[in-house]
C-alpha cells in the first residue's frame, strides 16, 4: 500500500516534468531596469524562449541591494517556472553583509550555470592625474586622507573591490557612498565630485569611448578589446583584483532535477549563439558557462566565503 501511494505521488511530478516547459517562464532580474543585470538578462530572453518554445518574461524586482528579487525566486514554485539571474551581490557578497537575511542563497536555490563575467574596471575623471595602479598608489601616499572614491554603497562589489586595494597597499582613502545603484555613483565621477572608482564594463565602456571617464585597468586575465591600451590588474603586479560581477541561473530548491538539467543545456545553447556573444561582447559582457550544476555551485560557495572574508574585513554594513 505505501508504495502504491508513493507511485501515485510520483506520477504527476514525473508527467509534469516531461510536458515542460507548457506556458510562458519568468525571469527575476533582481534589479532596475538599464543595469548590467537587465542588460543580460534582455539579451539571453529571445533565444532562451526560442529554444523552450515558451515565451520568457523578464521581471525586474529591485530593490535592498537584490535581496528582494532573490527572495522572490526562492519563494516561488519549484516547478521550473520561475528562476533568477543573481549576480555576485546579490548571490555571494550580500549573505555577509545583511545579518537578517531571509533567504540563504547557497541553501535555497539550486544553481543552474554561470552565464557571463562582467568584468570590473578602474576608472577615473579625465583631471586625476595618475593613469595606472602604481600611480594611484604613489598619489595617495603623497595626499594621505584627500582621495576618495565612489561606489553604491558601503557592501557593493564596486566598494569591497577598492577595500582590497586600499588593504594591499595601505592607503588612506575616503569613500563617498551614493544610493540609487552604480548608475548615481558613476554620474558623480563623471561630474567630478570623486576622484575615482571600480565599476562593471558594461557601464564604463560608453564613457570611457566618449572621454567622459578613463580606465585604469581592467580586472580580466588578460586585455579587454573594449580597452585595449589598459593594463589588467595582474599586468600591473595586483593579481588579487582579479574579479568580476559574474551572473548566473537559479531555481528555487525543490526544482526536479530533470527539469534543472533541461534548463543548463537551454542556457548553454543560449550562450553558444553567435548573435548572444557578439551583443555582449560589445556591452563589454563576457559569455562563461558552468560544465554542469554541481560545477557552479561549488563556484558560488567558493566565491560567497572567499567575500565573507573582505567584508568582514571592510566592515562592510547595509546602508
Amino acid at each position: 500500500m505505501k508504495r502504491f501511494l508513493l507511485l501515485f505521488t510520483l506520477v504527476p511530478a514525473i508527467a509534469f516534468s516531461q510536458g515542460y516547459p507548457n506556458r510562458p517562464l519568468r525571469m527575476i532580474v533582481p534589479f532596475a531596469p538599464g543595469g548590467a543585470s537587465d542588460f543580460v538578462g534582455r539579451i539571453l530572453q529571445p533565444r532562451m524562449s526560442e529554444l523552450l518554445g515558451q515565451q520568457v518574461v523578464v521581471e525586474n524586482r529591485g530593490g535592498a541591494a537584490g535581496n528582494i528579487g532573490v527572495e522572490a525566486g526562492a519563494r516561488s514554485a519549484p516547478d521550473g517556472y520561475t528562476f533568477v539571474l543573481g549576480n555576485i551581490g546579490s548571490i555571494a557578497i550580500n549573505p555577509s553583509v545583511f545579518p537578517n537575511l531571509s533567504v540563504t542563497p547557497t541553501r535555497e536555490l539550486i544553481a543552474v550555470t554561470q552565464v557571463v563575467d562582467v568584468p570590473s574596471v578602474l576608472v577615473a575623471h579625465p583631471s586625476f592625474p595618475p593613469n595606472n595602479i602604481k600611480e594611484v598608489i604613489d598619489y595617495a601616499k603623497a595626499n594621505p586622507g584627500k582621495l576618495n572614491y565612489a561606489s553604491p554603497g558601503s557592501g557593493s562589489q564596486n566598494r569591497l573591490e577598492m577595500e582590497v586595494l586600499r588593504k594591499l597597499a595601505g592607503l588612506d582613502m575616503v569613500h563617498v557612498p551614493y544610493k540609487g545603484g552604480a548608475g548615481p555613483a558613476l554620474s558623480g565621477l563623471v561630474a567630478a565630485e570623486t576622484h575615482l572608482m571600480f565599476v562593471t564594463a558594461s557601464s564604463a565602456v560608453g564613457h570611457v569611448k566618449a572621454g567622459r571617464l578613463k580606465a585604469l585597468a581592467v580586472s580580466t586575465p588578460k586585455r579587454m578589446e573594449q580597452f585595449p591600451s589598459t593594463a589588467t590588474t595582474e599586468e600591473q603586479g595586483f593579481p588579487e583584483l582579479k574579479a568580476s560581477s559574474w551572473q548566473g541561473i537559479f531555481l528555487p530548491l525543490g526544482t526536479p532535477k530533470d527539469i534543472v538539467e533541461r534548463l543548463h543545456s537551454v542556457m548553454l545553447q543560449t550562450m553558444a549563439t553567435p548573435e548572444v556573444v557578439q551583443r555582449l561582447n560589445n556591452g563589454g559582457v563576457i559569455v562563461a558557462t558552468s560544465e554542469n550544476p554541481a560545477a557552479f555551485a561549488q563556484f558560488v560557495a567558493a566565491e560567497t566565503q572567499r567575500w565573507a572574508k573582505v567584508v568582514k574585513e571592510a566592515g562592510a554594513t547595509p546602508d
